[in-house]
């Protein structure tokens, strides 16, 4: 027989097994909170309506989307049933069949959950909104060099087209004019689109290369990469499902992360995407100043930073985290202090159908 203290340890260690009944917008909030508690499983989700958004994203998130109430209110695993479908049907069916170690959450308490589950989803983004706003305000020394070039270009062409006779000279002078313009105008969008706050729109599949490039032109905004080479190392076709946005804040944190510290000596910063039948990897890995394995412990909590005074939220790597653990992802770290640091992500694949 297996001795009390350890059963007493293992019960302790057991994930509370959850069965949700209804996808509308309350099982889709509670499906994209209780599955980031890795204290808790869920077993499945069920719902009359075939297209229930819930549905969807369970597929998306790799938990059972069971066809029958009924089996989930008879699965003998099950520790805890959430009713969230508002049907006094299913209620008192599940209040008549449930197992007797089976508990229920539904009616007035469900929606009190439903309303504490919908409030920490929106602090959660305003938290994320802020953080990206905090960091913008460091973009403005390379957004002021990269938009003062063009300008003064269009200001030294249009002062020769104000005195140029030439029909051929005025059309060539013209057309650098409307590249200038062009170029600025990009700038001013790109940031424009990063500031913005995260979109809702459903998950998608994203391709990592792209957005990897796009994060490298974001963050020379924020650093300086003089001195800083660059070394690509991307899988054809690496792709992830998630929200593009939030990737690519992802992406511009932890590259920024890494430009800063090399600031003092320059170095390398190699990006890397690879794909395998697990998953999809990503690596960011810088030669810089590297971290003490007491700072390794910490930098994932919230407001900790270990920048000076004003330049840091604390809340980049926490956010990072964040966003990747309900991506059902995982962030690895490993740094040296005088060698540098690599963080790595991995994500699991993104199956056939979801393109």
């Amino acid at each position: 027989m297996q001795p009390l203290a350890d059963r007493t340890v293992a019960s302790k260690l057991a994930p509370t097994k959850v069965a949700i009944l209804g996808a509308g917008r309350g099982g889709t909030a509670l499906l994209d909170l209780l599955h980031l508690i890795p204290a808790i499983e869920i077993v499945g989700i069920s719902d009359r309506d075939p297209e229930a958004p819930g549905l969807v994203r369970a597929k998306n998130l790799r938990i059972p989307v069971i066809d029958r109430v009924e089996e989930l209110v008879y699965n003998h695993g099950v520790n805890l049933i959430m009713d969230v479908t508002g049907d006094p049907e299913i209620e008192q069916f599940v209040q008549v069949h449930k197992r007797p170690e089976t508990e229920i959450l539904s009616g007035s308490a469900a929606r009190v959950l439903w309303e504490l589950v919908r409030h920490e989803s929106n602090l959660q983004t305003e938290l994320f909104h802020a953080e990206k706003l905090a960091g913008i305000g460091s973009f403005a020394a390379g957004i002021a060099h990269d938009i003062n070039n063009p300008l003064q270009l269009i200001m030294g062409l249009a002062e020769n087209l104000t005195e140029e006779k030439d029909l051929e000279t005025i059309h060539d002078q013209a057309r650098e004019i409307v590249e200038a313009v062009r170029r600025t105008s990009a700038i001013c969008r790109d940031l424009t689109q990063y500031a913005r706050k995260t979109s809702a729109r459903d998950e998608t599949v994203v391709g990592l290369n792209n957005r990897f490039d796009e994060a490298l032109k974001i963050a020379r905004y924020a650093v300086s990469f003089h001195d800083i080479t660059v070394h690509k190392k991307y899988d054809n076709g690496a792709a992830v499902r998630g929200n593009p946005d939030e990737i690519l804040h992802i992406l511009v944190n932890l590259i920024t992360n890494a430009v800063q510290a090399m600031e003092q000596g320059g170095g390398s910063l190699t990006l890397t995407t690879a794909r395998s039948s697990d998953g999809v990897t990503l690596r960011i890995s810088d030669t810089g100043c590297g971290m003490e394995p007491a700072v390794q412990d910490q930098i994932f909590e919230p407001f900790f930073t270990t920048k000076e005074p004003g330049k840091g939220t604390g809340l980049g790597l926490y956010n990072v985290k964040t966003i990747v653990t309900k991506m059902r992802g995982k962030i690895d770290v490993e740094s040296r202090v005088a060698q540098g640091t690599t963080f790595t992500l991995t994500f699991p694949p993104v199956s056939e159908n979801s393109t």
